[in-house]
């Protein structure tokens, strides 16, 4: 690749980062962590998945501990909730509660799916494109994170 194609591709990642500040305004104390989190349940959940925090680790390739304080800041605000298995007292399940389930409807719902519309100039493949190269050149840059030149 081209060193100016290069700038040109972070250029975008910033502009990237502006568009994701313009969503509206979460409620007061929750975070796009939040949504994020609740998306990932969501979706394993309707895959008839169990979900524990090293499912949402592995799904967000973040460390445990991280997810871990995530999950209890979510819990104590009432989006999440615990269950220990019947099974096996050391796994513990997460889901939803119904304050976490309206919160998701209501940016993903109602927000994504209002927005849709407004995006269908964009196809299915141009959007997967950007979503692999994103990806590709965020492992190069974690991978490189740290090294000095």
């Amino acid at each position: 690749m081209k060193v100016q194609t290069i700038k040109a591709l972070m250029d975008a990642c910033y502009q990237a980062k502006r568009i994701r500040e313009l969503l509206p305004a979460l409620p007061k104390g929750v975070t796009s962590s939040h949504i994020i989190y609740l998306d990932i349940i969501e979706s394993m959940e309707r895959q008839g998945q169990r979900v524990k925090v090293s499912d949402i680790s592995d799904a967000l390739h973040l460390p445990r501990p991280g997810v871990t304080r995530t999950v209890k800041d979510m819990e104590a605000k009432g989006y999440l909730c615990k269950h220990t298995s019947a099974q096996d007292g050391r796994i513990t399940y997460i889901s939803m509660t119904e304050a976490g389930r309206q919160l998701s409807r209501r940016y993903n719902e109602q927000y994504f799916n209002g927005l849709a519309p407004f995006l269908q100039d964009i196809s299915e493949e141009d959007a997967a494109c950007t979503i692999r190269t994103i990806q590709q050149l965020y492992q190069v840059m974690s991978e490189r994170s740290g090294q000095v030149e």
